[in-house]
C-alpha cells in the first residue's frame, strides 16, 4: 500500500535525482542576485525545488563560524579596585594669563572622566566671569603670538570653550576604557584574532593606486576562504559592527583616532565586507531595512558603493 509520505518521498526523490551539480550551483549564484521566484523563472524549476535547494545548501543562512571570530572578548570582571581618591591634575602657569590657565586646568580635570570631577568642574567653569568664547579667542591670540608665523597652533584652540562636549567625550572615553580592559586585559592594543586573520589572508597581496591594498585581489583572497566570509547581510552587518566597536576601543587607548584606526589590512577587510551590502541579496524586508538604518547612518551615505547598496535593497 502507498501512503502519502511514500509519495512525497518518491517525489521528492525524482526532484532530487532531475537536479543536476550544475544547476543547484546556477541555482545558489542566481540567489545571491536575485528573489526566489526569479530564480524559478531563470532556471526552469519548480519554485519548491528552488526554496529546497537554496534551504539545504546552508549558504544563506547566518555564519556562526564567521561571528565567532568577529566577536569581541567577552567582559571579564576584575578583582582589582581604583583608586578611593583620583588625584586631580596640578594646576600650572601655561600662558600666563589666569582665566584662560584656569579653563584649561578644568579641561584637564574633565579628560580624566571621573564623573564627580567634571560636575565640579563644570560647576566651576560658569564662575568664571569672561565668557568662554572670548577665552577661546584669547588663547588663539596667545598661542600665535608665543609661536608666529605657525598657523597650524590654531588648530590647538578648536573646541576650547566647548566643556560639556569635552565632558561627553571624557566620560565616553573613560567606559570605553573601563570596557577595553574588562574585555582585553592589558592587551587592548594587540591585534585581534579577526585582524590578524586578516594580515594572513592578504599577506603578499596586489598594491593597487596610492599603496593601498588592490581591491580585486583583495577580494579574491578573501572569497577563498569561504568559512570565515559573511553569508548575509546580517552577517556583514555584524562584521561592520565589530570594526566599529573595536575602533571605539581603542580609541580610548590611543593619543590620536589615527592610532585606533588599525593596520591596513583590517581597514582592507572592513571595507571589502561594507561592499558586499550591494551584493548580497536581502532575505527579507526586516534585513533589508536594517541596512538601509545602517547606511543613513553611515558616513559613506553619500557614495558610489552606498547608491549601489541601496539598487540591491530594492532591487
Amino acid at each position: 500500500m502507498t501512503t502519502p509520505d511514500m509519495k512525497q518521498r518518491d517525489s521528492a526523490l525524482k526532484t532530487k535525482q532531475r537536479v543536476s551539480d550544475e544547476q543547484r550551483r546556477l541555482v545558489l549564484e542566481l540567489r545571491r542576485r536575485h528573489s526566489l521566484r526569479e530564480v524559478a523563472e531563470a532556471t526552469g524549476l519548480p519554485l519548491g525545488t528552488v526554496k529546497t535547494l537554496v534551504s539545504r545548501s546552508g549558504a544563506f543562512r547566518d555564519n556562526d563560524r564567521h561571528r565567532a571570530l568577529f566577536t569581541l572578548p567577552p567582559i571579564k570582571l576584575s578583582g582589582e579596585t581604583l583608586p578611593s581618591v583620583l588625584e586631580l591634575p596640578p594646576q600650572e602657569v601655561v600662558t600666563g594669563d589666569k582665566e584662560v590657565d584656569a579653563v584649561l586646568w578644568l579641561r584637564s580635570i574633565i579628560k580624566t572622566g571621573n564623573a564627580a570631577h567634571i560636575e565640579t568642574a563644570l560647576a566651576a567653569a560658569k564662575r568664571i566671569k569672561t565668557p568662554l568664547d572670548e577665552l577661546e579667542k584669547r588663547y588663539s591670540h596667545l598661542l600665535s603670538d608665543a609661536d608666529p608665523g605657525n598657523w597650524t597652533v590654531v588648530f590647538k584652540t578648536i573646541g576650547f570653550a566647548n566643556l560639556e562636549g569635552l565632558a561627553r567625550s571624557a566620560i565616553a572615553d573613560h567606559h570605553a576604557r573601563g570596557e577595553g580592559r574588562a574585555r582585553f586585559g592589558d592587551r587592548a592594543l594587540f591585534d585581534t584574532d579577526a585582524e590578524v586573520f586578516c594580515a594572513e589572508v592578504l599577506d603578499g597581496a596586489k598594491i593597487g593606486q596610492y599603496g593601498s591594498i588592490d581591491e580585486a585581489d583583495m577580494a579574491v583572497r578573501f572569497k577563498g576562504r569561504p568559512d570565515l566570509m559573511p553569508r548575509t547581510l546580517a552577517d556583514c552587518l555584524y562584521e561592520l559592527d565589530y570594526w566599529r566597536k573595536l575602533y571605539r576601543l581603542r580609541c580610548a587607548f590611543c593619543d590620536s583616532s589615527i592610532d585606533a584606526e588599525g593596520s591596513q589590512e583590517a581597514n582592507a577587510r572592513e571595507h571589502f565586507v561594507f561592499g558586499l551590502l550591494a551584493e548580497i541579496r536581502p532575505r527579507h524586508k526586516d534585513e533589508a531595512k536594517a541596512v538601509l538604518r545602517y547606511l543613513v547612518s553611515s558616513d559613506r551615505r553619500d557614495t558610489e558603493d552606498a547608491n549601489r547598496i541601496i539598487e540591491n535593497l530594492i532591487g
